[in-house]
């Protein structure tokens, strides 16, 4: 072999044998596991694979030396273990952006009692050294204590870190995952990865809710203020930024009384939650009244003669006897409220159309009235109002508010006054009293108005024009005077409308009337005069029968007594000497007269110079003559009586007749 070949050979092959034995060193440390290099940008974190102590007992991490993950953590540089002991797990250092906050999550530690939300940091313990948190008792899960801005070289396997930008933490299983992203994005909804921060610009105070800590006692609605001394550094909590602080100080959970103002805050807000609300602003020309909802039950300040409720101090539950004079207040309105109650003068108006800028009087209108005349008219009116700063609080405990007080108190009182007023005046009297009503309203109105704890400064009315101008008065004076009788003739037109309306019904109703009763009278009378006639008629055949009837009977009877008297000369001379008795004895004449006085030549005294028939100048004389002419068979009438045949239906009635007395007298016999 050349000698060139010689030398290079015997330098390579001590370096191949140099190699040979790196490589099978670097082997047997990758397989041994014996030595890790760790950088100074990550941490190592130890796995303890067998041990003489055995495994843990309990928990994650191994305190006493056990098998399992350590407490402790590699940093950057070469570290050497026994072979085939140890596995070690590179991770990161946790890095919390400047401005952000990050939130601990703890595997291994006391499990938490039922009553707790977040798991308690020990005092003298921190998330670096997981030695101390577990020695101290420090509690598994979500922590109260949070990292600020900065690096951590934390144990990944005892903590999960959670950021606005990822979760750093050793993966051990899937479920773990799953709880952290959840924890991630309850956080990110509360805004949680960045601190709190209120500026002056914004003009509002934040309202803080706590979910860790003891409950509120029955009957508390916001949490009492404690550890707000700076001086005691166990229980000054700095505005929530420390919850064992606040914790340790008494803190409830729920609402809390105290708030927070301008600053920034660190708070972790699986702790404490915050809500923005605006400050509470009393104006120049206002108080505000406080109406605590919390606090101790104070003594009552308004003394035995106020009975509408109790003041008490600042601070106790009720009406706070010391108003908020004007300024801005950072005033948690869950514990209370604050009721605006004006210190300057201000207008209420009776008037629809008008509303001042408090709005007290928007649902005030005009006073209707009604004068002594009968006029209606309304009444816009105007009071000014002063509350004296020092006597808010007693107005607000009467009546609640200044509005209520406007609506359910003053605005009834004044309404009633002015009607009352308006009932015993004329509408002329009214405008021209206007002054003196003005006067006395604001006497008696400002007594009244001092019960309730008011000052009245002034009292006046606007009538309309009728009280500015001189012309509407002059027509509103003429109007009075005349309404008397514009009334009257407005009454009697109304009335003579109302008579001749009844008059036309009432001849409507006459006129149908009498239709109806001329209807009636005419068929009355028609059915009258039927009836009249038909009885006429009737009368005048039964009279005609009865005398047709009386005459033939009467016949038939003269006939027989001719028969029976011998002749009708016999029976003639019967009636004479009969209707001769009756006059004779009616007229008291004297049958032989005591002077006879005889006609002269023989004739009678007839005056005519001719004969009685019967010859005789007096009544002895004429009957003498009948007697005599009966004797003798002289017929003393010169003619003879003329006959004639019967009718038919006398000759029926006549035969009737004959045959009714025929048969009577055949019974008879």
């Amino acid at each position: 072999m050349p000698a060139p070949m010689q030398v290079l050979w015997g330098f390579l092959l001590p370096a191949m044998a140099g190699i040979g034995i790196a490589v099978a060193i670097w082997v047997a440390v990758w397989l041994t596991r014996s030595i890790r290099y760790i950088p100074n940008n990550r941490v190592g974190i130890v796995e303890k694979l067998w041990s003489r102590r055995g495994s843990v007992p309990n928990g994650l991490i191994a305190l006493r030396g056990e098998a399992g993950y350590q407490p402790d953590v590699l940093r950057g540089g070469i570290h050497v273990f026994r072979p085939f002991q140890f596995r070690i797990h590179s991770a990161p250092l946790v890095t919390i952006p400047q401005g952000q906050i990050g939130y601990v999550f703890a595997r291994d530690g006391e499990p938490l009692p039922p009553t707790q939300t977040l798991a308690r940091m020990p005092a003298d313990a921190g998330f670096g050294d997981v030695g101390a948190f577990l020695a101290g008792g420090g509690q598994r899960g979500p922590q109260r204590r949070i990292l600020r801005e900065g690096t951590y070289a934390i144990n990944l396997a005892q903590f999960v870190v959670i950021t606005a930008g990822q979760v750093y933490g050793l993966p051990l299983e899937r479920s773990d995952a799953v709880l952290l992203n959840e924890m991630a994005t309850l956080i990110e909804d509360r805004h949680g990865f960045e601190p709190v921060v209120l500026t002056g610009k914004d003009d509002v105070l934040g309202v803080i809710t706590v979910h860790d800590g003891p409950s509120l006692d029955a009957g508390e609605i916001i949490a009492p203020t404690v550890g707000a001394d700076p001086s005691d550094e166990l229980t000054y909590h700095n505005n929530f930024q420390d919850p064992e602080r606040f914790l340790a100080a008494g803190g409830r959970r729920g609402r809390q009384l105290q708030v927070l103002v301008e600053g920034t805050y660190y708070l972790n807000r699986l702790f404490a939650t915050v809500e923005l609300i605006p400050k509470a602003v009393v104006e120049v020309g206002t108080v505000g009244v406080v109406v605590s909802y919390t606090g101790d039950t104070g003594e009552d300040l308004s003394g035995d003669a106020y009975g509408h409720g109790e003041l008490v101090e600042r601070g106790q539950r009720g009406v706070w006897a010391q108003p908020l004079l004007p300024g801005k207040y950072a005033f948690n309105t869950y514990a209370g409220k604050i009721v605006m109650v004006p210190t300057t003068n201000f207008i209420l108006k009776w008037n629809a159309s008008e509303t001042g800028a408090h709005k007290f009087d928007e649902n005030l209108s005009e006073v209707d009235l009604i004068t002594k005349d009968a006029f209606e008219p309304s009444l816009p009116l105007s009071v000014v109002v002063h509350i004296d700063y020092r006597k808010a609080p007693l107005v607000v405990q009467r009546f609640g508010d200044v509005k209520r007080l406007v609506e359910q108190t003053l605005d009834p009182m004044v309404s009633a006054y002015f009607k009352n007023v308006a009932q015993t005046r004329t509408l002329i009297q009214l405008i021209h009293d206007r002054a003196a009503i003005q006067d006395q309203s604001g006497i008696e109105m400002r007594g009244r108005f001092d019960r309730y704890n008011l000052e009245l400064h002034e009292t006046y009315s606007r009538q309309q024009a009728a009280a500015v101008q001189e012309r509407e008065l002059r027509e509103a004076e003429a109007r009075a005077r005349q309404q008397s009788s514009i009334t009257e003739s407005e009454l009697s037109i109304a009335i003579q409308a109302n008579h001749g309306k009844a008059d036309l019904a009432r001849a409507q109703q006459q006129a149908a009337q009498i239709q109806a009763l001329a209807r009636a009278e005419a068929e009355k009378v028609r059915l009258l005069g039927r009836g009249e006639a038909d009885r006429v008629s009737s009368l005048a055949s039964a009279d005609a029968e009865r005398a047709a009837r009386v005459g033939i009977a009467q016949a038939i009877a003269i006939e027989e007594q001719v028969r029976a008297y011998g002749g009708p000369r016999y029976q003639l001379t019967q009636q004479v000497m009969a209707r001769f008795a009756e006059a004779i004895q009616a007229a008291g004449v004297d049958i032989v007269p005591k002077v006879v006085i005889g006609g002269r030549d023989g004739h009678d005294a007839t005056g005519d110079g001719s004969r009685s028939p019967l010859g005789g100048s007096s009544v002895l004389e004429g009957l003498l003559t009948i007697l005599l002419s009966d004797k003798l068979g002289v017929d003393l009438t010169s003619g003879s009586v003329p006959t004639g045949e019967p009718s038919a239906a006398a000759g029926v009635i006549r035969e009737e007749l004959q045959r009714r007395l025929g048969s009577g007298g055949a019974e008879a016999a």
